[in-house]
């Protein structure tokens, strides 16, 4: 059996829009996809590491935890062997109390990434492919996280260029998010069901080439 571990926030734990709920395993897209791969005959097992507010490697000034970089490669000992790692960060770099842009979320990534070739793993084990998501763009955030993200939309732009260009430079794999779907048309932030469904479904179809 080959493990995939997701790595990411509240798009990927699957917090259902204007919501504190979240979305059935089967409904999020690491479920949809382990669920697509399992269909096709990949003896696959998906593991969910995502928490809502995680940042790159930038700390949240009100809840604690919320540095991606911190205890990373402790999850990677923790889940070993993997196969592919899946990082889908970003998103709350732009939240309203950090001064930042692209550039500042792909410095983030780049460390991630360091992190996980560099991981405590055990003699023989695989160091696990990498690969980076960029979530889509940034809309203008509705309801209780519209305070939470004011601005975020701007803050946002070229991100998916960041990281595809940093993906290029460290020979990791690349998906862009953005090109597939929208954000939330409910809070424009997370994710929807259907947009669930549609990332699920495609990067299954991106990764079974190489789990």
């Amino acid at each position: 059996m080959k493990q995939i571990l997701v790595y990411s926030d509240s798009l990927s734990w699957g917090i259902i829009p204007m919501t504190r709920e979240r979305f059935d395993f089967n409904q999020r897209w690491p479920g949809v996809m382990e669920n697509q791969l399992l269909s096709l005959g990949k003896n696959v097992r998906v593991i969910e590491d995502c928490l809502n507010g995680r940042r790159t490697v930038y700390e949240d000034a009100v809840k604690p935890g919320r540095n991606g970089l911190v205890g990373l490669a402790q999850r990677i000992e923790l889940n070993s062997p993997l196969a592919l790692m899946i990082v889908m960060l970003g998103t709350n770099d732009f939240q309203f109390n950090h001064d930042h842009n692209a550039s500042d979320a792909a410095f983030g990534m780049r460390a991630l990434i360091k992190a996980i070739r560099t991981a405590p793993i055990e003699p023989g084990m695989p160091v696990p492919e990498i690969l980076v998501v960029a979530a889509p763009p940034i809309r203008e955030a509705k309801g209780d996280i519209a305070a939470k993200f004011k601005g975020a939309e701007i803050k946002c732009i070229g991100l998916a260029d960041a990281y595809r260009q940093l993906c290029a430079e460290m020979q990791c794999r690349f998906f862009d998010a953005g090109l597939l779907t929208a954000s939330s048309n409910v809070d424009g932030v997370h994710l929807d069901l259907e947009q669930h469904e549609l990332l699920g479904k495609a990067l299954s179809s991106y990764v079974v080439g190489f789990v």
